[in-house]
This record gives structure tokens, sequence and C-alpha cells, in this order.
């Protein structure tokens, strides 16, 4: 007992001193698993239980953890020797070397993963495996079913598996496979194998004597063609065979009658073979394959001045060149271009949203070309020609990114998307909407597409004017005029050193000579405020002829008034309000994949369609509501009605009600999490009902007529429901020991990270039930977070403040106290209004609890 106090480090030294310690089988589990120490190579505070059961060691999750097998077989040896499942990563060559000594040795073992990208740097990025191949010895795990090698330096399949005939799942995903062994038919009880992102350039014939093979993904390789015999597989059920370079399939696929899904986008695919269509359960997918276009010509001859090459680098001469790239793109270097001899390279990437930019309707019509190195400058315009598909009724364009942002280059179309450049950078062809401009005059224009000649637009003489009889008729005044409202802005918002000129048309009728220069008034607006001020006073106006000349030293917004009337500031704020007035509808949506998440959004008729459109994937909802008129700046609210309540306290809710303020440049968009009302139970069909904020104090006096009657504040109602939920709302402790709500939880779990199965794992959830948590990393972090809690007991709270500490997140730790000692205060303020002492907290009956669970769910929301 004394020997298994020591730390494996001094037991792989005293093993090797005398054998009488290398059979522990004597050792009770609970004896050594609390003592023996795992310190080097793991942290001090993980123990043996943790990463060990009866069946199953797992090492993938500490740095370096490959490296305490061979220390853990040197002391507990009796132990390993039933191991059926293990885990290891392959990030540390020198742990992982001597860790693939010891795995012959476990002959009970049924899985076995040593796979890479288990674990992250500092920078976020996973760690590279490097296992390169398996030792001979590997053949002895008779027992053996499924391995696991994936995101490793693999670049031909180790012999040694080719021997182990019960091995029915073989992951090979991510490495560096350009073939596989012609004898890869040994393995006869295959029924999942995955090449996943290899180089693999063909498959041998013998892949068709894998009888009982079910499923088979090869994507993301070279392949350039199948074998005939993939039609031996009689057991296929699902083929992936995407991201390629295939040109046909054989005909012996339509012997696969037991293929249910064929995956096979982005190849080169011109026809699919009819074989296929006899297979009336088979899913098809098809995507980005050039399917029913007559085939690609061949190059032409090579000329002196034509280079053709298939490699990623080529070299460009003083005397310049015409340089063919594979699939289809051209560059033309002119003479004179270059110095000296220089070596470009080139490469095609695949696109990727985090940094190629599309704009609203933009369709990609190329991969990008990046063109390297970036910044090297040319002497003279290099034409690249970037091929695409050609779209109906859109422009084409070529887009460059310099590094920062992309920008769009002067585009002629003649074979290909073709623009001139100066310096090497990324280029890709992109099809957008064909926008057409034009002034409007006061006398009227007509717009006609360059599209599509049929779509034209006809704007009327004065209708980007107000006319004059209107502003007459608010004003009261027959020989009223305005001006255009002139609005400058500028960037930082300070005032300018000297006095700068602004010269602005006089209003329509008014001449210099005709001017009554008392009627002649010039406001200043705040945009902000939506204030206009008489400034005629404190300006030097000069009239001309036509023009009238002021200096101002900050821009604002200037209107130039001629009226009667001696107030003009309250005139023109009614003439601005009715220019500011808008037709908008409302919108209630809620997500597809949480429909207790729900977008509340209001924007003006015309920019309503396209918001649904790019909305419909994610979102689902009733349609928009009807018109209503607002006003710019003006207040409303959305109230959740009908056995609705939102589940959060919000600043912008006042009395249950959301509060927003329109603006016809902005989103006007909030998103909230509903809830059923208190005593209300799911499901609920509620509504959303939209109501007018107080009536502004400068309105215009004929909007305010149409507001009046007993709905004068409601503008309109959509239907709202919130179905069953999958599981039941989460409420972790109790308000006396430590209270945690479903909120709480997802917020500390959007925190955890990487961390999250050593946190499962001092959580004391098993290793069954954390391998089969399996997605990207946010929805495993909830999966684990929430299956512990459904079955956490009294003093849940405090076991995940302890699970915290264990795994070295006490900011976790700190912040869940935190949110704990605020949930007693609460329930401590509970207990004083219902007259009842702390002392009697455990008197308080059951009927109680809702409430304050309620309370302090509120508070920590």
């Amino acid at each position: 007992m004394d020997t298994c106090a020591l730390s494996i480090s001094s037991l792989s030294s005293a093993s090797s001193s005398s054998s009488n310690y290398h059979h522990t089988d004597f050792f009770p589990s609970s004896s050594y698993s609390s003592v023996l120490s795992l310190t080097p190579p793991l942290p001090p505070s993980v123990e043996l239980s943790a990463v060990l059961t009866d069946t199953r060691l797992t090492l993938d999750v500490y740095r370096g953890g490959a490296a305490a097998l061979p220390l853990l077989w040197a002391s507990v040896p009796g132990q390993l020797r039933g191991l059926q499942y293990l885990r290891l990563g392959s990030e540390d060559a020198a742990g992982l070397d001597g860790a693939l000594g010891v795995v012959p040795h476990l002959t009970e073992l049924r899985s076995l993963a040593v796979r890479g990208h288990c674990l992250y740097d500092s920078q976020g990025d996973p760690l590279p495996g490097l296992l390169t191949t398996l030792p001979s010895s590997v053949s002895s795990l008779s027992h053996l079913v499924h391995l696991d090698l994936s995101f490793n330096q693999l670049s031909c399949l180790p012999s040694s598996l080719l021997s182990i005939p019960t091995l029915s799942s073989l992951l090979l995903c991510y490495n560096r496979l350009s073939a596989l062994p012609p004898d890869i038919g040994l393995l006869s009880s295959l029924t999942y194998l995955s090449l996943l992102g290899n180089e693999l350039v063909s498959l041998p014939p013998s892949l068709g004597q894998l009888k009982a093979l079910q499923t088979l993904d090869v994507s993301h390789n070279v392949l350039e063609h199948l074998p005939d015999e993939i039609g031996s597989l009689e057991e296929l059920v699902r083929l992936d065979l995407s991201q390629n370079k295939l040109k046909r399939l054989p005909e012996t696929m339509g012997c696969l009658l037991s293929l249910r899904e064929l995956v096979i986008y982005s190849n080169d695919l011109r026809l699919i073979p009819h074989c296929l269509k006899k297979l009336p359960l088979l899913k098809i997918d098809v995507r980005d394959n050039p399917l029913g276009q007559p085939p690609t010509p061949p190059p032409l001859p090579p000329t002196p001045d034509v280079m053709f090459f298939l490699l990623l680098s080529f070299c460009v001469s003083s005397a310049g060149c015409h340089v063919f790239l594979p699939g289809g793109a051209e560059l033309l270097f002119p003479p004179g271009c270059l110095v000296r001899t220089t070596r470009l390279e080139w490469i095609e990437k695949r696109p990727e949203r985090k940094w190629v930019w599309l704009e609203e309707h933009d369709i990609l019509l190329s991969r990008p070309l990046e063109l390297r190195p970036h910044g090297i400058t040319f002497l003279k315009p290099v034409e690249v020609c970037v091929p695409y598909h050609r779209r109906k009724r859109k422009e084409v364009v070529v887009r460059r990114f310099d590094g920062q942002s992309w920008s769009t280059l002067p585009t002629d179309l003649r074979k290909g998307s073709e623009s001139h450049m100066s310096q090497f950078s990324w280029f890709m062809a992109v099809s957008r909407l064909v926008k057409d401009t034009c002034s409007v005059s006061p006398t009227g224009v007509m717009l006609v597409s360059s599209s599509d000649p049929g779509i034209k637009l006809h704007f009327p003489p004065d209708c980007t004017r107000l006319y004059v009889s209107d502003v007459q008729a608010l004003c009261g005044d027959p020989q009223a005029r305005v001006s255009p409202l002139l609005c400058l802005s500028q960037t930082p918002n300070i005032h300018f050193l000297q006095p700068v000129k602004v010269q602005i048309p006089l209003p329509p009728g008014v001449t210099g000579h005709t001017v009554d220069h008392t009627c002649l008034h010039l406001l200043h607006g705040d945009p902000t405020a939506q204030t206009w001020t008489d400034i005629t006073s404190q300006v030097s106006l000069c009239v001309t002829h036509l023009y009238a000349i002021f200096y101002i030293r900050h821009f604002s917004w200037y209107w130039l008034w001629y009226t009667t009337q001696h107030y003009v500031s309250g005139v023109a704020r009614k003439v601005y309000q009715r220019l500011k007035q808008f037709k908008v509808q409302f919108l209630v949506l809620q997500r597809k994949a949480d429909p207790s998440q729900v977008l509340l959004q209001c924007l003006p008729a015309n920019k309503v369609e396209g918001r649904v459109q790019s909305l419909s994937e994610q979102y689902d909802g009733p349609q928009p509501s009807e018109l209503c008129d607002l006003l710019e700046g003006e207040q409303f609210f959305a109230g959740f009605e009908r056995g609705l309540d939102i589940s959060t306290d919000r600043p912008d809710c006042v009395q249950g009600r959301l509060c927003f303020m329109f603006y016809s440049s902005l989103k006007n968009l909030k998103e909230v999490y509903i809830c059923p009302a208190q005593g209300q139970e799911r499901p609920v069909r509620g509504q959303v009902s939209y109501y007018r904020g107080e009536i502004p104090s400068n309105l215009p006096e004929e909007v305010v007529q149409k507001r009046k009657g007993n709905d004068n504040q409601w503008l309109a109602t959509l239907p709202l429901r919130l179905p069953e939920p999958q599981y039941p709302p989460l409420n972790l402790g109790d308000p006396e020991s430590g209270y945690l709500t479903e909120a709480n939880l997802l917020s500390i779990s959007l925190q955890i990270g990487h961390d999250w199965r050593v946190i499962g794992i001092n959580l004391g959830l098993s290793y069954q039930e954390l391998d089969r948590i399996q997605d990207n990393l946010g929805a495993l972090v909830l999966d684990m977070l929430f299956l512990w809690a459904r079955s956490a007991g009294p003093g849940a709270v405090s076991k995940l403040v302890a699970a915290m500490m264990e795994s070295g997140r006490r900011d976790l730790a700190e912040e869940i106290e935190d949110i704990v000692s605020i949930g007693r205060r609460k329930y401590s303020l509970s207990l004083r209004r219902l007259g009842l002492e702390a002392e009697g907290s455990s008197l308080v009956e059951n009927p109680c609890a809702p409430t304050i669970s309620t309370c302090c769910r509120n508070n920590c929301l």
C-alpha cells in the first residue's frame, strides 16, 4: 500500500528494480484510485479515478496525456489488461511513442482512438496529430472492432491493420493518404470506412471485396474515377463522393440495391448514369456539378508566347507571356511589366464566408483566385480573365481583396470576366443586380433599365419638390416659398477655423430684384432634436439675382424660406414632419430552432419583402402587418398578450411592453426570449400588439386629427404561438442552499469552452454519457451541462462550484457564487415580505416555493 502512494514517475523506476510490484491485481480500485498520483505528466489535481474505469481509459483530454499510459502499465498492469476502450491524443510525439509500445499488450481492446485535434493552443487553433504509422504488433488486438486515427500524418495505411479481421469501423479522416493498399479487401468485417479529407487519386479494385461495408466516405479527396468493382458493395447504404474531381460514375453502381444516400456534389459530372434512376429509394445530392453542359474543349496547342502548365507556380520575364491556369483562368502579362524574371504563384480556393464578401443579392460565379506574392507591383497593367457561368439579366464584375477590404475592378466581359490590375491579390467573379441611376430634375425624367428595356420608371414634373400650394396652405401665406433643404455633415464634428462660404438658390419665383428682405428667413435645423431656429439676424445674408450667400463655421441643416409670417420655425417643423412620415409594417418572427426566441422589427414598407426573404431560412411566423403611419423618431411599444410574457427583465421594457424608437434608416429590431405568463402552461396561443407612444407635441395638425378615437394608440396585432417544450424548464438547487435557473446554466455554458469534458468528469458523468454527446462545441457543452442538471439532486449548486474549482475554472466558480448570493438575498427579502423569520425558513411550505423561485429567476436573468 505504501508503494501505491508513490507517484507514477517513482513507480516506473521502482518497478524496474523489483518484479514484486508488477502484479497489483489484489489492490481494490477504491484503494489506489484516491491515492495514486498522475503527476507527471498529468495535472496535479487529476486522480486515477478521473480517467480510468473498469473497461475505459481516457487520456485525450489532457495535454501530453498519452505519456501516462506506459507509467500506468508499469504500476497497475492488472487494471489495464481488462481495458476495452482507450482514447489517446497524438499531439505529443514522445508520449505517443511510449503509449504505442504498450497498446499491443492491451489484448482485450475493442475500441482505440489515437486522434489529433483533441486539444487547442493558446490561440484557439487545434493541435495537429503526429502519428505517422502503427507498430506491427498492433495486429495482436484480436478483439478490436473500432479504430479512429483521424487528424494525423499517415501517408499510407499501416499494414498491421490488415491482420485484424474483427475490425468493423475504421476512421482515417484528414491524413495524407494518397493510395490504399491493393489487399484492403482483407478487412472483410468492415462496415464503416471514412477517408474524408485525404489525397486519394483512385481507389483499388479490391475495395469491392468489402462485402459487409455499409458506409463509405471518400469526400474531399482528388478522385478522378471509380473502379467498376464498387458495384460489388451489396450492403452499401451511404456513399459520399463529394468535393472530388469525378467526371463520370461507373454503370456498375446500378447494382447497389441497398444504397439509400449518394452524395456527389462539387464534382465535374455532366451526366448521371441511367442505372441510378432504377433505384427508387435512392436520394442523390448533385449540387455544384455541370450537369447537361457540353464537355470542356481541349486546350489549344502551345505557341511560343503561350504557356500551359499544371503547377502552382510559373515564371514571367520582361518579355511578358500569356498564362492559362487550370479551370479556365487566364493571365496576360504585357512586355515590360516586370524588369527581371520573377516566379509567381497561384492557388484556387474554396469560398469561405469568413473572408469572401458578398453584398445582398450577389451570387458568387467563380472560386476565389489567389495570386502571389501579394503586393507585387507591375509596371504595366496585367489582364486577369476569370471564368464564370453566365447569369441572365445580371451584371458580372470582378472583385479584388487587398488584405483589408474588397473593391470592384473595372470589368470587360468578353471571354470570361476580364479586369486589369497592377498588384497581385485575391480575385473572384460576382454576379450582382444591375443598378441604373439617373438625376431627377424638377421637370421630370424617364429611367429605362439597361438589363430589360421593358422596365421603365417615369418621374413626373415636380415629384422631387414640395408643392408650393402645400407650403402656402400650411403657412397660411399665399406668398410663401421655400428653397431646397441643404443638409451638410462633417467628420469629426468640430468648428472650422475660418468661415465657409455657402451659396443656395433663392426660393422659386423670388429674384434679387423683387425680394423683400424682411420676408427672407434662413433656418438652422437640428436633425437630432428635429427643431428649426431662425438665424437670419445672426448671419450676414447677401442676395444676388438668383442666389443667397452666407458664411458658417459649422455644418448642419439649412433652409431658406420666403414668407410674411413672423414665426417661421413652427411652420418649418410642420412641413418637415410631413416630409418625414412613413408607411411601415411590423414583423413578429420565431427562430425555427428555438421558438421561444422572438424577433420584433418595424420597417418602411419598401424594405419588408427583402427582409422577410433573408430571414426565411432561420425564422418563421405570420405575414407582416397591414400598413401603418409612423413619423421619424416616433416612439412605439410591443406588448405580449394572451398568456405570453418576456422571460427576463430589460431596461427597455416598460410595464410589460418593449419600447422602440422608429428611424427609417435603422433596423428597429429587437430579439427577446418569451415564456408563459405566471400561472399559464404551454402550449400558449398568444399575440403581440404594437401601440403608439405618447403623441408628440410637434405633430402636424392633420396627423393629430387622424389619431382621434378609442383605438388611437393601437397599430397592429400579430399572432404568436409558444409550443410545448422539448424538456421541462431546469431549476437547479433550491432557494435555501443555492438556486440556478436554466438561463443561468446557459450563460455559464457559453464560457466553458474546451474544458467541457474535464468538467463533465468532475461532475460525475459517466464516459458513456460523455461519448454520446457529439456535435459542435457549443452544442456539446450545453448537452453535457443540461444532462447533468436534469439528474442533479440536493446541493447541486455546491457540486457545480466544486467541479469548476477542480477543473481549474475559478472564474466560473466565482460567477456561480455571485449568482447564488444574489438569489439568497432575494429569498431572504421574500421571507420578510411573507412575515417569516430567517430561522424559520425550513417551515416554509412548498406552495410558496414557486413564487420565490420566480423572483430569483427574474433577478438572475
